[in-house]
């Protein structure tokens, strides 16, 4: 008799091809990247001594640019960032490899497209290549960073993207579409991985 620790819903859609998936992951990684070059383009013609107030001043526009990770880390080491990025645009091309998910492309673009947009700042922006520094300008409850680190929209990608990432795993689903289920038979059988498209839920 087989006992069902996790009751699947019947409606889930099934698995999407490699091709949309993948058409999925480069968009989204595009469109991250664009706003991102777009904001900031828009950003560096602001006064960094008048930031603009918005939403009552829940959050201010005011730029500032950040040669360190979050916090201002390692500020005197920007060379060490491009190596990063080099090395997290590596595993992208990793994990898209089997991609399946549409939740998992769009997580995965998302960061794509948020590494990307602060790895570029580093390599062409002042002062020199690969030791630039990067735009931010989103600040949150203070016009000057005092309660939360200045930000921008590739960080908002980066952040969202390894969320979503964290979020998936969690919850089982694979990058190729298949779903780790908490089902379990007579005699303890591991879980398993299975197909969306033979009723398992998937995104």
């Amino acid at each position: 008799m087989q006992q069902d620790n996790q009751r699947e819903p019947e409606h889930s859609p099934p698995r999407i091809g490699r091709g949309k998936a993948l058409t999925v992951f480069a968009g989204m990684a595009v469109f991250a990247l664009a706003l991102d070059i777009a904001t900031k383009e828009w950003a560096t013609k602001l006064d960094p001594q008048e930031p603009i107030k918005v939403l009552g001043g829940a959050v201010y526009m005011s730029l500032t640019r950040n040669s360190g990770a979050a916090f201002s880390l390692f500020a005197d080491h920007t060379y060490i960032f491009p190596i990063i990025a080099l090395g997290v645009l590596t595993w992208i091309g990793f994990m898209a490899r089997h991609l399946r998910s549409l939740p998992w492309a769009l997580a995965l673009g998302m960061v794509l497209g948020g590494v990307v947009g602060n790895l570029a700042d580093r390599i062409f922006r002042a002062p020199a290549p690969f030791h630039g520094h990067v735009v931010d300008f989103i600040s949150v409850l203070h016009p000057h960073g005092q309660a939360f680190p200045i930000f921008n929209v590739a960080d908002m990608a980066l952040v969202g993207g390894v969320s979503l990432a964290i979020l998936l795993e969690l919850l089982g689903r694979q990058r190729d579409g298949t779903r780790i289920t908490s089902d379990k038979k007579t005699g303890d059988e591991p879980a398993q991985a299975v197909p969306a498209d033979r009723g398992a839920p998937t995104w």
